[in-house]
C-alpha cells in the first residue's frame, strides 16, 4: 500500500468514529444535482498503469494515479490562487493534499477575486509563479475558457458531476455550491434580519456589507442575484437587485466595506451578505463575535464555483493531481466539512459516503427548498447588466 493510500484510509476511519455517535443520516437531495452516474473512486479508476508518458493526460479515467503522482513530484509544487483557508475548508484541503502527496503549495493572493485569478493567468503566462489552477465563478469560467486561458481535462469522476455544473468540453467543472445567506454579529445586532426587506429597516443603518464588489467578485454578483429574487426580480432579471442595493446605499444601511474574516472578527461588518458556507464557518471561527446565520425566506439563490487548469500551467501534472484529489470522495467530503454542498453530493449520498456528523452541521434541508439557480447564460447576462448599471446606481 502506498503512503497516500494509507493516509486516506486513516481519514475515513476517523470520520467513521465521529459518526458512530450519530443515530440517523440526514437525507438531502436537490434537483440541480439529479440524474448522476456512479463511478468508482479515482484510486480505482486510475488503476491501469501506462508507462513512459511525457505529456500530461487529457483524461484521468484509465490513467495511472501512481504515474501522475510521480510526475507531479518531479515538478515539485503546485501554484494555487485566491483560496482563503477559511473558505470552503480550503485550509484543511490544502494541508491534506500536501501531506498526502508530499507536494508544496504556493497559494497566492488568498483574498483575491475571480477576476484577479483570470488576470493572473494572463499576466503571469510563462512565469514560474503563474497559477496552475483557478477556482472561479461560472461567468468568469465561461469567459476564461472562451479566451483560451484554460486547458481541457476530464477528471476521473467527471460523469458524476451534474451536467449543469460543468463544461462538457472539459474546460472547467463545478466543485461545490452554496446559497446566499445573511450573517450577523449578535453583539451588535439585537434583532436579526430574516428577509431582504428586513435589511431596509433604519435599525441596520451603517451595518450591511457585501463580500466584495459585484464588478469583480462572484460572491458579490451572487448577492445581487439573491437580492433580485427577494425584490420582485428573477434569475432572468437581476435589475431589481441592483435597484435594491441602490436603495440600501441611499438609506445608509449599505456600507462600502467588503466582508473579510478580519472585518467579521473586528465587528466592522455587523451584517454580511455572503455564501452560507462562509457565514457558517465564522460561527465556529469567531466565537467572540457570536455570529448568527439566516437563509432569507423571501429569496434563496444558489450558485457554484468552478475549477479549471491554466493552459500555461507551470506545473501541469501537479494541477491534474490537485483536480483528481478535489473530485475524489475524500476531497468532496472535505468540501462538505467546510459547510458547502460538494458537486458530487448525490453520488456520494447514493453510496453512503456522506458522514452523518457533517450533514448534521448543515442548515436544515427545508431552508433550501426555494433555492433557485441561474443558468450559465443568465449568470453571464446578469453579470453584464451589473457591470453596466452598478457604477452609476451604487458606485
Amino acid at each position: 500500500m502506498e503512503e497516500y493510500e494509507a493516509q486516506e484510509l486513516e481519514f475515513w476511519r476517523r470520520l467513521e468514529e465521529t459518526d458512530m455517535s450519530r443515530s440517523q443520516m440526514l437525507k438531502r437531495s436537490f434537483a440541480a444535482a439529479a440524474g448522476l452516474t456512479i463511478l468508482s473512486s479515482p484510486g480505482v479508476a486510475l488503476g491501469a498503469r501506462r508507462l513512459g508518458a511525457v505529456n500530461p493526460p487529457l483524461k484521468g479515467r484509465g490513467f495511472s494515479m501512481k504515474e501522475m503522482i510521480a510526475q507531479a513530484k518531479k515538478e515539485g509544487k503546485l501554484n494555487t490562487i485566491a483560496l482563503p483557508p477559511d473558505w470552503a475548508n480550503y485550509g484543511e484541503i490544502i494541508s491534506t493534499f500536501q501531506k498526502k502527496y508530499g507536494l508544496s503549495i504556493d497559494n497566492a493572493n488568498p483574498n483575491g477575486s475571480s477576476a484577479d485569478e483570470n488576470q493572473a493567468v494572463r499576466s503571469l503566462k510563462g512565469d514560474s509563479r503563474a497559477p496552475d489552477v483557478v477556482d472561479v465563478g461560472p461567468p468568469f469560467a465561461v469567459s476564461g475558457a472562451a479566451e483560451g486561458l484554460y486547458t481541457k481535462y476530464f477528471v476521473s469522476t467527471f460523469s458524476t458531476i451534474p451536467r449543469a455544473m460543468k463544461d462538457t468540453r472539459g474546460y472547467w467543472w463545478g466543485d461545490y455550491w452554496g446559497a446566499i445567506s445573511i450573517g450577523y454579529n449578535k453583539n451588535l445586532v439585537s434583532n436579526p434580519p430574516k428577509t431582504w426587506k428586513d435589511l431596509l429597516k433604519p435599525e441596520y443603518k451603517g451595518k450591511v456589507a457585501l463580500n466584495g464588489s459585484p464588478l469583480t467578485s462572484n460572491s458579490a454578483v451572487a448577492g445581487v442575484f439573491a437580492a433580485a429574487l427577494g425584490n420582485g426580480g428573477s434569475v432572468k432579471d437581476v435589475g431589481p437587485g441592483i435597484d435594491w442595493f441602490a436603495q440600501m446605499k441611499k438609506s445608509g444601511n449599505f456600507i462600502p466595506v467588503g466582508t473579510t474574516p478580519q472585518t467579521v472578527a473586528s465587528g466592522q461588518t455587523p451584517i454580511s451578505i455572503d455564501w452560507d458556507y462562509n457565514n457558517l464557518a465564522y460561527v465556529k471561527e469567531f466565537p467572540a463575535a457570536r455570529w448568527g446565520v439566516v437563509i432569507p425566506s423571501d429569496g434563496v439563490y444558489g450558485g457554484h464555483y468552478a475549477q479549471a487548469i491554466s493552459a500555461s500551467a507551470p506545473h501541469p501534472w501537479a494541477a491534474r493531481l490537485w483536480e483528481e484529489f478535489l473530485y475524489s470522495d475524500q476531497g468532496q467530503v472535505l468540501f462538505l466539512k467546510g459547510y458547502t454542498h460538494p458537486a458530487r453530493f448525490n453520488d456520494l449520498a447514493k453510496r453512503k459516503k456522506l458522514p452523518k456528523s457533517l450533514l448534521a452541521a448543515l442548515p436544515a434541508p427545508a431552508l433550501y427548498a426555494k433555492v433557485k439557480f441561474a443558468s450559465i447564460g443568465q449568470q453571464t447576462a446578469g453579470k453584464a447588466k451589473i457591470a453596466s448599471e452598478w457604477p452609476s446606481k451604487v458606485g
